[in-house]
């Protein structure tokens, strides 16, 4: 299908529309966006956020967005981990699809600026609101073939309006958090006529697929592919990991504890851990990487007020940093930086949040700890757990778990290879989600040919 062919809506069994409903769920998130005003407005004047894209949020189609005489693909990643997750899964399609063009949208600002590196502005945008007029404008731009959401992004008008285009749509590599399951299911009654908008649906783990289904998903179109965030490739190394290296071995500085996309309240604990951490290793390093860009002030003006030694990344030019903290004020480098790291404790999980992607770390073999709120990943950790791959302590035993690890080289190594090793077994998901998008993709075109016959 050229991109320029006529949008004519598809005659298919699973669009069976309630429009009261979108209608009501259209004016209660226009309600709700205009209440809740004040507080976009405040973010937009203090940190800048969502001031970025904010017309392409709105549905202005950026003039940069080049859509070629091609059918399109358009694959939607929320932020920066759903970004480095479909990363190679979009380089297969450019591949194995030549006939297909690829274009990704995101949600927040931090993925925007990854997929724009990754992929060229041409073929980056923002996502739309997820009303008729911001959506609208995208669909008669783009045209899109087959529509892509990574994890579990659901936008009941944006897949109505998207299957009336005659688009396909998928979502992979779908994941149900516990508490996102719990919330889902008492919207069940309404989630069904949305659910039944998507083609196929490719589960990280047959919990998700259960999941999945109980929610109202078509059995028959849940399949299981895996975690596409196992196939990520390691980053090639930024000239800072090197800058801090040498650094490292210049001043006999370490050991070094890396604290990634740590989330408020875990900060105090952290350092209370490594002031511990230097009674016995004095040169010791710890590298904190606050989640949020807004949240780099705070944690600065934290370290000051507890008169612990640090640096700001972002001012450091290879002092010695034996004994002291760098905070990482900087996006997108933590990934890498992981590699330098004797320790890594992964954030979100000290604190009811629900944890972060403990595989960065794992991958290069590094001894993972997190604490016990790890449920958005669950069966990642749960999985690294049945093989002795990582340590999950609470609060109160953070700093002896710390200790432990960092007087035990033997203990700390092994630990890293076994989580090394438990990532490499799961890889293979990007191949099984690309054969089954063909496989859409196919069945597609059969109905287009099929029905274009007298």
């Amino acid at each position: 299908m050229q991109s320029g062919a006529p949008l004519v809506p598809r005659r298919d069994a699973t669009v069976r529309m309630s429009l009261p409903m979108y209608w009501l769920y259209s004016a209660l998130l226009a309600l709700g966006l205009l209440v809740t005003l004040p507080y976009w407005l405040l973010h937009m004047l203090r940190h800048g956020k969502y001031r970025s894209g904010l017309a392409e949020r709105l549905g202005k189609v950026p003039q940069r967005l080049r859509i070629p005489e091609a059918a399109i693909i358009w694959v939607h990643a929320v932020s920066v981990g759903e970004v480095l997750a479909v990363s190679r899964l979009i380089t297969e399609m450019g591949a194995r699809l030549p006939r297909y063009h690829v274009v990704v949208s995101t949600t927040t600002d931090t993925g925007q600026k990854l997929a724009r590196e990754r992929f060229g502005e041409g073929n980056v945008f923002y996502f739309p609101l997820d009303l008729a007029l911001a959506i609208a404008p995208y669909l008669e731009k783009v045209r899109p073939r087959l529509v892509v959401v990574a994890e579990t992004e659901l936008w009941p008008n944006f897949f109505r309006l998207a299957k009336r285009s005659g688009a396909k749509l998928a979502v992979v590599n779908a994941r149900i958090s516990d508490r996102s399951f719990s919330g889902y299911c008492r919207f069940r009654f309404l989630l069904t006529e949305v659910l039944t908008q998507i083609d196929l649906f490719l589960a990280q783990t047959d919990t998700d697929r259960r999941r999945l289904v109980e929610m109202g998903a078509p059995t028959e179109r849940v399949q299981v592919s895996g975690n596409l965030k196992f196939d990520v490739a390691a980053p090639s190394l930024p000239a800072i990991a090197a800058s801090l290296r040498a650094a490292f071995e210049r001043t006999s500085a370490g050991p070094v504890i890396v604290a990634g996309s740590t989330m408020e309240g875990e900060e105090p604990l952290l350092l209370r851990a490594f002031e511990i951490v230097r009674g016995s290793h004095p040169k010791a390093v710890m590298i904190l990487a606050p989640r949020h860009p807004e949240r780099f002030e705070p944690v600065a003006e934290l370290l000051a007020a507890l008169n612990i030694p640090f640096w700001r990344r972002t001012l450091w030019s290879g002092e010695d940093l034996g004994g002291s903290v760098l905070l990482l004020d900087t996006i997108g480098e933590l990934a890498a930086i992981y590699l330098l790291a004797h320790l890594a404790f992964v954030g979100g999980s000290l604190v009811e949040h629900g944890g972060h992607n403990i595989l960065e770390p794992a991958q290069y073999g590094v001894a993972v700890v997190v604490g016990p709120h790890y449920g958005n990943f669950r069966d990642m950790v749960d999985l690294f757990r049945a093989a002795d791959a990582i340590r999950v302590v609470g609060p109160a035993e953070l700093p002896l778990c710390f200790v432990d690890l960092l007087s035990n080289e033997a203990e700390r190594t092994a630990l890293g290879r076994r989580a090394q090793a438990t990532a490499r077994r799961q890889t293979g998901s990007t191949e099984r989600t690309l054969r089954a998008l063909e496989a859409l993709l196919l069945s597609d075109e059969t109905v287009a040919i099929n029905s274009s016959k007298p």
